[in-house]
């Protein structure tokens, strides 16, 4: 068989039964041709949470001295308002707010900040120096401030404010359409470098065939939330008499024909299935997690990656990238009784996730970081908010210099440099910025970094983030 084929069907079989229609033959049979990464010792993973709808960042990172806070809560009235008649009251008052000390905190002059009280779980990874904040990302296409964006002179990027192109443009730095994400791109730099022993296990996600996690050879691997799934035939009648005589009719036993097209299929069946069955058998061995997992939707995503990341070595992984995600963030309409939910959501899975890693032994080896289609405008319609463009966003492991706040966190005003009208932030940190220090914690070098992400060329490196995670 030629490399070509062999890889496609490796493809096919990484992909699984219901994702394998949905490959790109051009994609399979294209060879990955970049230098080795500069380091895939030991074992990492990263962990992306994309919080779908747009995320309003302002209503997460809030301002705690008083004369921003005032500021802030005179542009908010009506949102504060509905937060008062919430059950439990107003959440977003002053005193409630969770402060943060953040040992950087002299680069915002006398200005503090705090965050919801929803995200208690994730103050205490910042206050023990766990989990960093970086401030106002988005995708650019260059740097860009509001004389920029009034004159015209820079290229903005493609159909800004719109749920699926940003959502693409934020995995992949391209609009709806795009192939490669530059979660799939890391992973394809650890592949190259021969990280891991059976490629088809590095990127993966309990979510869906996500675009984030594909690459010109990685190719997303799809679990559920107990396990790799199964032909439901074969789940069905495992047990009976006939059970054997169905695994042997789906792994075409004893199929001798010529035919390249039926020798191709006969080979996506066997390797779907025996995929599928290492990866359960690996679990069965697993020695159960001790620390418990909200029982939500990203808890159960975040707890079916810590069991896979556990059963790292019985699948013969050095480097793999994740992808979970939660929805419910578009809140243009009565944001105060559904984003707190939403957050709790996100604080306690998060957090679950990390003791976890703690508990493994895996502290300092797995990084999650958070992402969303963008943020929010300050300004409100009533009782919600409109899609904005910049965001704020954490990032947590035992390797994250944390109890920081990076790039930069703009007042809560309108009309200043970066506000493109109605609270509306111009990112100060592009994806790019935002992703280099966690491919290059991944083990990528310089030229990989420009392969997997490509405007990265076009950015300065952010200085103060490079000491972000431990190398």
């Amino acid at each position: 068989m030629t490399q070509s084929r062999r890889k496609f069907l490796m493809g096919l079989g990484a992909a699984g039964v219901a994702g394998a229609a949905q490959l790109s033959l051009q994609s399979a049979l294209t060879s990955f041709q970049s230098a080795s990464a500069a380091n895939t010792g030991g074992y990492k993973a990263l962990v992306c949470v994309f919080l779908l709808g747009g995320a309003d960042s302002h209503d997460m990172v809030i301002p705690y001295d008083q004369s921003s806070y005032d500021e802030y809560a005179k542009i908010r009235k009506p949102l504060l308002n509905s937060y008062a008649r919430a059950p439990g009251g107003n959440s977003r008052a002053r005193n409630r707010l969770l402060k943060l000390d953040p040992k950087n905190g002299n680069r915002f002059g006398n200005r503090k900040f705090g965050l919801a009280e929803d995200l208690k779980g994730l103050h205490t990874l910042f206050q023990e120096g766990n989990a960093a904040i970086v401030g106002n990302v988005g995708p650019l296409l260059q740097p860009m401030n509001k004389s920029k964006w009034d004159a015209k002179s820079v290229e903005r990027p493609k159909r800004l404010f719109s749920h699926n192109d940003q959502q693409s443009t934020w995995m992949s730095s391209a609009p709806e359409g795009a192939r490669y994400g530059w979660g799939g791109r890391f992973a394809d730099a650890a592949l190259a470098s021969g990280a891991n022993t059976n490629p088809d296990f590095t990127t993966i996600t309990p979510r869906g065939n996500e675009l984030f996690l594909t690459g010109k050879d990685a190719i997303p691997y799809q679990i559920g939330l107990n396990g790799a799934f199964d032909l439901d035939v074969l789940k069905k009648h495992r047990s009976k008499d006939y059970g054997d005589d169905l695994r042997s009719h789906f792994m075409a036993q004893g199929f001798t024909r010529d035919n390249l097209l039926e020798q191709d299929i006969v080979g996506f069946s066997r390797g779907a299935i025996e995929l599928n069955e290492l990866f359960n058998e690996s679990l069965k061995s697993l020695v159960p997690i001790a620390t418990q997992f909200p029982d939500n939707g990203l808890g159960k995503q975040m707890n079916a990656i810590a069991k896979t990341i556990a059963i790292r070595n019985n699948l013969f992984m050095k480097r793999q990238v994740f992808f979970a995600a939660i929805g419910g963030f578009d809140t243009h309409a009565n944001q105060a009784n559904r984003l707190p939910g939403q957050l709790r959501m996100v604080d306690s899975s998060i957090t679950a996730f990390y003791r976890a890693m703690q508990e493994l032994g895996l502290g300092k080896d797995v990084t999650v970081f958070t992402a969303s289609d963008f943020g929010r405008t300050l300004a409100v319609n009533g009782d919600g908010t409109d899609h904005g463009w910049g965001s704020h966003h954490f990032v947590v492991g035992g390797a994250v210099e944390g109890k920081k706040i990076y790039g930069d966190i703009p007042p809560a005003k309108f009309g200043h440099a970066q506000d493109v009208g109605h609270g509306r932030l111009i990112p100060t940190t592009s994806v790019e910025q935002y992703a280099e220090p966690l491919g290059r914690w991944f083990g990528l070098n310089n030229s990989e970094l420009v392969d997997a992400l490509p405007n990265f060329k076009n950015f300065q490196t952010k200085k103060d983030m490079q000491s972000m995670l431990e190398m």
